[in-house]
């Protein structure tokens, strides 16, 4: 008879997850190294009991973090995920009703960013015994139907452990998806409350280490030579680098690549980092949020090659950035689901790394014209001057982002990590951020959720540590997003993980604001005012009296307030310096003005206008959405002559 532990179904799966190890090559580490968890009725008499229990007995084996809220933990795995290249992420683990359903948000962010996360949301009772309980949904129409069933659609895995026994089958399927580079996301095992403190005979086997090695797919044959022969007859190739280059590890195979050939690189809001800022064929962000050199060249390209890119309406300009009409599509990608997006004609289903190794070598002695090299040059200067202008202090009381923007890229260190998700900072530094390491550029703009930057940065940081790495992590976050979710600042200064928080106070909405304007519907809703009973608004002059400042000191943080007037750029590069040579974690506030806009990078995203309206400015809007969507390509490799 095989050996046995008697343990509680918690108790096991705790265990079984500090065995779990993802093999990457050379590379071997712990999927799960740790978890986080908030504990209420449901989950603190099992999941918290394995833990403590483990606390006491093994402190090491599996390391349990506090958070203060559900979506924050798991925001916090997904930012550790980037930093490891999908190689490890955490597990976060809820109560009962709300607080599996506050995780909800960050399960649709870790799905739709293709990044592994691990949910151990808590369930009511399996066996109904008493029903309902504090905190249980109940829907007449379908009495088993509970709060966890509404993470299904936004997870990669679901899997609910209704009998102790189910535990072997779900964990170690669950253990399948969040190691394969095609299917990872948020992996969801919904435990019911009974359930978790049921005990069974657990065989040793399924508590011992497994490891789990990352599928590196080689490219066939037959659609290798198609994409190489569609590039070695372009005239003007062009490369969109998306994440799966990082996650792939391949930023040297694609430097290799580009240099032998000529071709240029713009990036996804992902791909950001697969090669430095000043490297000659690096024309910066491509689409919607991109520059002018690589949206001029990206609409001449004749051959476009995506690689590990899920061509989003960013980066595709809503369908308008490839506008030659006999454009040709070389995607590249692990997943086929991505391969085929929008009718790629030569979709190669392969590992980046391994494809951009294959294509080095068969596209020997293939280089781009002289013409184009010159072209490539010439834009790219162009552009690094538009942006050296928009770096230059305007003396402005209050600057614009761009500069201060410049002001935190000149005061960090080529290997610091910038991260941001929402509002005008994601286009500003896809378009003005000059990426020096291939991991310092973190922008979470699949799902580009409000409330991730702090809680992202936090993860992002553990991950560094966890490599023995204690470069700075530099979040950049609007006063719209900061108020969304600020609360692990608590976390990082309760265990003294050091942030730099930079909070850029506009009053408002400054992206949606600017969007609500070109749609015509000036800015309404989008500032931060005192509500106008009269008027029944918050359209007036007056700023609400919030201290931000006071709130980070709260917390915990050291705040350096940069005030308003002519050497408030030099006084942020100032309070960057201080942070940086502190150990503590710091909050620098400082004041925009959110009407000073980056340089035009001449992408367009479709925000569809309403088709009739009595207001002059939505009218005027609706002509303008009218002339720039007769851009638009049916599908992106769709070969119909314009």
């Amino acid at each position: 008879m095989a050996e046995t532990k008697r343990m509680t179904v918690s108790q096991a799966l705790i265990e079984f997850l500090a065995h779990q190890w993802t093999v990457d090559g050379d590379i071997r580490e712990r999927t799960i190294p740790g978890v986080f968890g908030i504990f209420g009725h449901g989950n603190v008499a099992g999941i918290g009991q394995a833990l403590k229990q483990v606390n006491v007995e093994q402190p090491d084996l599996m390391p349990y973090h506090q958070a203060r809220n559900e979506q924050a933990m798991v925001h916090q795995a997904v930012g550790y995920a980037r930093m490891h290249r999908r190689r490890g992420t955490y597990a976060s683990a809820a109560s009962v009703g709300p607080g599996a359903a506050n995780m909800l948000t960050a399960a649709a962010l870790a799905t739709t960013n293709r990044l592994p996360a691990l949910l151990l949301p808590s369930d009511t009772f399996a066996t109904r015994v008493a029903d309902p309980v504090l905190q249980q949904l109940e829907q007449p129409w379908d009495i088993g139907l509970q709060v966890t069933d509404a993470f299904r659609p936004l997870s990669r895995f679901f899997d609910r452990v209704q009998r102790p026994e189910q535990l072997y089958s779900i964990a170690l399927a669950a253990m399948r998806v969040l190691t394969d580079p095609v299917e990872t996301g948020a992996v969801t095992i919904a435990l019911p409350e009974d359930v978790q403190a049921e005990a069974l005979d657990v065989p040793i086997e399924f508590l011992q280490d497994r490891e789990w090695h990352i599928r590196r797919p080689l490219p066939e044959r037959g659609p290798l030579a198609r994409a190489v022969a569609a590039i070695r007859g372009a005239a003007k190739p062009f490369i969109v680098a998306g994440g799966g280059v990082l996650y792939s590890s391949a930023e040297e195979q694609l430097r290799l690549l580009v240099e032998a050939t000529g071709i240029p690189v713009g990036t996804t809001q992902a791909g950001g980092g697969v090669l430095a800022w000043d490297h000659p064929q690096y024309l910066g962000g491509v689409g919607a949020t991109g520059t002018l050199a690589a949206n001029r060249l990206a609409a001449e390209a004749d051959v476009v090659i995506g690689i590990g890119t899920r061509y989003s309406d960013f980066t595709t300009a809503s369908r308008t950035a490839f506008q030659n009409p006999h454009v040709t599509f070389v995607n590249i990608n692990v997943a086929s689901f991505d391969a085929y997006k929008h009718g790629s004609q030569l979709p190669v289903i392969a590992d980046a790394r391994e494809a951009l190794a294959e294509l080095a070598i068969k596209l020997e002695g293939f280089e781009v014209s002289r013409d184009l090299s010159e072209r490539i040059a010439r834009e790219k200067a162009e552009w690094d001057a538009a942006v050296d202008d928009a770096f230059a202090p305007s003396g402005l009381a209050l600057p614009g982002q761009p500069e201060i923007i410049g002001a935190v890229q000149s005061s960090s260190a080529p290997e610091d990590v910038i991260v941001q998700a929402a509002g005008s900072l994601p286009g500003d530094l896809h378009k003005l951020w000059r990426v020096r390491d291939p991991l310092g550029y973190h922008v979470e703009y699949a799902f580009s959720c409000m409330g991730y930057e702090i809680a992202g940065g936090l993860g992002a940081k553990r991950g560094l540590l966890a490599d023995g790495d204690d470069r700075d992590v530099i979040v950049m976050v609007g006063d719209g997003s900061y108020l969304m979710l600020n609360t692990e600042l608590v976390t990082a200064v309760a265990e003294r993980i050091k942030l730099i928080v930079i909070l850029i106070q506009n009053h408002g909405f400054a992206s949606i604001g600017h969007l609500s304007e070109t749609v015509g519907s000036e800015r309404f809703g989008t500032w931060y005012r005192e509500y106008d009973g009269a008027a029944r608004n918050f359209q007036g002059e007056k700023v609400l009296p919030v201290d931000l400042a006071m709130n980070a000191r709260s917390h915990g943080l050291d705040v350096i307030e940069v005030q308003p007037g002519a050497a408030a750029i030099d006084d942020l590069k100032a309070a960057v310096a201080t942070a940086k040579a502190s150990d503590r974690s710091t909050f620098i506030h400082i004041n925009s003005d959110p009407l000073i806009y980056a340089p035009d990078g001449a992408g367009w995203w479709d925000v569809p206008v309403p088709q009739v309206s009595t207001l002059a400015s939505t009218q005027r809007a609706r002509d303008e959405y009218e002339r720039l969507r007769t851009a638009q390509r049916p599908l992106l490799g769709d070969g119909v002559d314009r």
